[in-house]
């Protein structure tokens, strides 16, 4: 038999493949547990003042625009006296080295200033904390900053120090300019270590740090500068933007080209303008003619903008000629070249024209015609003639006429005198307030005489045309006018006084407006301040005349108008009639005649007596005559003071007006002010020995513990214009009827029993009393 083989045992085995799943997933979780706790944030607590704006989860921290880092946490902060919020930020770990006793934190969210728009972006992804980098120590702890800081010194760049005695409207980031392009701005300010001075801290770009030399001056660019005085106004602004937000400009002076590069170290002076800091182009001009010209005062002007300053006049030793030191803006620099002319601007009136009337009203200035572009630059000049040739000493009547309107009148237009040219037109304008239009006239040597004080002008340009039954009727006075525009005048009155040197008169429309029958009056006033030939004559809002001329009274005193009457001047030209200036009225108190506001000072007329003499020379008043006396019970109250008492203030009888104040004086000895009141005749009856009189201005105020308070005012006109009140007791405390002229005196506020007084009067009728 064969024997079977013997199977040999072996132990089974433990181990399975599926074991290497759960292996793999530990090595997996471990790896991301390791690479999670490698790349863990850093926590840092940041302490703000308040926890607007911030949000946990959501609100960023970002560097350079890049998120590095979120609000993890917010809580109140409860130590020391200045208690905020505590915000706790999850840093990124790549941020960890740059977290240290120097880095600043801040919360950016939108802010428009003068000074621009800051934040604007988040406007759409939200507030978010922004960081600043810096040195020392590492820390986890920061207190965050109100606002943004400066711009570091460490920017490339050019970092200065400027002291200004004060910072006007200079703001973080308002703009550096040099010659209107904003080359900086200003980083920060402080008030400097003496308490007198402010430190002003501006970064220059470095692309433009080389303008800046050891010479250079600094100004304040804010606003609007306006320097006046009597040669006029001057106003200098660098830029809109420098007006709204303020700014500062700086500028090399033109002698010192030459500096060397500026220390940054070394603080510059911030001066308050462009004047104070004299940074302009020097120059020098040879004057003939200098008359008017004030150092300091007198400007450069090219096509009605100042352009520089006078700084210095130097007259030779014979009087003959003068040596002008200009300093120009730098903006003319390129204009400084050969050819250019300089000439001081007067008064002129010539053949060729009249100039400079402007220079009546705000003085004498020099102006300037720049030469041809790419000449060789100059900085020496001698000043031309004065222009235009022909001036004010020139043979011959000068004129200046008021007119509405220019019509088709210019320069060259011929003055007619019975269809005879006679003069010509020189120049127009506009007048001081824009209102009238100033037309200079030349009346040639020859032809003066036919001009003098009663003489009318009207303009003659086109044709006029008349109609009626009889039919049409067409006049011109030339061809020339017909065309071109022309004056014609006439002289009522060739006796008549003849004007001044230059004598003004009214440019009527037409031949018939000029020569219209009237009276012509000669009033006197004191000033002539808004007052021009045409203005209007008024009585009761209806026009009566127009003033003709105005000029100064031969002593120097007053100012004197020629005036024609159209209306009504059989009862104007009389003896008692008063002429006075209406001009604009506003306060609290009182606010009238706001019409002027828009048309201007008028002259207002009250006639007198037709029975009266005939009368042609008057003096104005110097404001509106009392109005005649009113008929009613007339009273005088005596009071310590006047307070805020006027006439015309009312007078009430329990909270009902009753009659009015009048006027009043001081007393005979000075020392009472006498109140002369007017009690309507129908509540005259109320006023007996008795009464008693208070002020009611203002209001009166009680405070009691048990009462608690209480305000008295007698009427709301009183409260805002003064009055006076009074009250009547009863029975045998009334007293006899007042009489016209008694005297009471009148107390500053009332005692309490007098309000409480009610008698029972009868008033007078209002109807007057039946004939027997």
């Amino acid at each position: 038999m064969n024997e079977l083989p013997v199977a040999r045992a072996r132990p089974a085995s433990t181990w399975s493949a599926i074991w290497v799943l759960p292996l793999i997933a530990l090595l997996i979780g471990g790896w991301l547990a390791w690479q999670a706790y490698s790349e863990r944030g850093v926590n840092i607590r940041v302490r703000f003042e308040t926890g607007e704006g911030i949000e946990v989860g959501k609100t960023q921290v970002v560097y350079k625009g890049m998120s590095i880092g979120e609000v993890s946490a917010l809580d109140l902060d409860d130590e020391g006296e200045r208690r905020g919020v505590v915000a706790t930020l999850e840093m990124n770990k790549h941020a960890q080295n740059y977290l240290r006793e120097q880095t600043r934190f801040w919360l950016v969210k939108p802010s428009i200033t003068l000074a621009g728009i800051t934040g604007l972006e988040t406007l759409v992804s939200g507030n978010y904390i922004a960081v600043s980098p810096g040195g020392g120590e590492p820390t986890r702890e920061f207190s965050a900053l109100a606002q943004e800081p400066p711009l570091s010194d460490l920017n490339p760049g050019l970092h200065l120090t400027l002291k200004a005695d004060r910072l006007g409207s200079l703001n973080r980031g308002s703009p550096v300019y040099y010659k209107q392009i904003q080359v900086g701005q200003v980083k920060n300010y402080e008030l400097g270590a003496d308490q007198r001075t402010i430190e002003v801290k501006v970064y220059i770009e470095p692309e433009y740090a080389s303008l800046v030399r050891k010479h250079t001056r600094f100004w304040n660019a804010s606003g609007i500068s306006i320097d006046a005085g009597l040669s006029g106004v001057k106003v200098h602004a660098e830029s809109l933007a420098s007006i709204v937000a303020g700014g500062i400009s700086f500028a090399t002076p033109e002698h010192r080209k030459d500096s060397p590069p500026t220390d940054p170290s070394i603080p510059f002076r911030l001066y308050e303008d462009f004047e104070a800091a004299q940074a302009g182009i020097r120059i020098t001009v040879h004057l003939t003619e200098f008359q008017g010209l004030q150092a300091g005062r007198t400007p450069v002007m090219y096509k009605g903008m100042q352009v520089g300053v006078l700084k210095t006049l130097t007259v030779s030793p014979d009087l003959n000629e003068a040596t002008a030191g200009l300093t120009l803006d730098p903006l003319m620099e390129d204009s400084l070249v050969e050819g250019t002319d300089f000439w001081v601007v007067t008064p002129s009136i010539s053949l060729a024209g009249i100039t400079g009337l402007e220079a009546l009203v705000k003085g004498n200035y020099i102006a300037i015609r720049p030469g041809e572009p790419g000449a060789e630059p100059a900085r020496e000049f001698t000043a031309r003639l004065k222009a235009p040739p022909l001036d004010i000493r020139a043979p011959g009547k000068h004129l200046v006429l008021f007119a509405d309107a220019l019509g088709s009148l210019d320069v060259g237009s011929p003055v007619l005198h019975r269809q005879v040219k006679v003069g010509s037109v020189q120049s127009y304008q506009f007048s001081r307030d824009q209102q009238k239009v100033m037309i200079g006239v030349h009346i040639e040597p020859a032809y003066e005489d036919l001009v003098n004080s009663s003489t009318r002008f009207w303009n003659a340009s086109g044709i006029t045309l008349s109609g009626g039954l009889s039919g049409i009727e067409v006049r011109s006075e030339s061809l020339q006018s017909l065309l071109a525009g022309g004056i014609a005048f006439e002289t009522p009155d060739p006796d008549a006084a003849e004007g001044e040197r230059i004598s003004r008169f009214t440019l009527h429309d037409d031949r018939a407006s000029a020569l219209r029958v009237g009276e012509q009056l000669r009033i006197e006033v004191e000033q002539a301040d808004g007052l021009a030939p045409g203005t209007v004559i008024r009585y009761r809002g209806v026009e009566v005349g127009r003033i003709e001329t105005i000029s100064l009274s031969d002593d120097f005193e007053t100012v004197v108008l020629t005036a024609q009457i159209t209306e009504a001047g059989e009862v104007i030209a009389r003896d008692g009639a008063a002429f006075w200036v209406v001009r604009p009225e506003l306060g609290l108190l009182r606010t009238a005649n706001l019409g002027t506001l828009v048309t201007g000072p008028y002259l207002e007329v009250r006639p007198g007596e037709r029975s009266a003499a005939p009368r042609h020379d008057f003096v104005a008043l110097e404001r509106a005559p009392a109005a005649p006396e009113a008929e009613g019970l007339h009273l005088v109250l005596s009071a310590a003071r006047l307070g805020s008492i006027k006439p015309g203030n009312p007078v009430t009888y329990r909270e009902v007006t009753v009659g009015r104040v009048v006027s009043y004086a001081l007393g005979p000895t000075g020392d009472r002010v006498l109140i002369r009141i007017v009690i309507e005749p129908r509540y005259a009856p109320l006023v007996h020995t008795g009464s008693r009189f208070w002020e009611t201005s203002g209001f009166g105020f009680d405070f009691g513990l048990l009462e608690g308070a209480k305000i008295r005012t007698d009427s709301l006109e009183s409260l805002i214009e003064g009055g006076v009140a009074f009250a009547t007791p009863e029975a045998e405390a009334m007293g006899h009827s007042a009489r016209p002229g008694q005297t009471f005196a009148l107390f500053k506020e009332p005692r309490e029993e007098w309000l409480d007084w009610a008698p029972k009067i009868t008033l007078a009728s209002d109807q007057p009393a039946d004939a027997d």
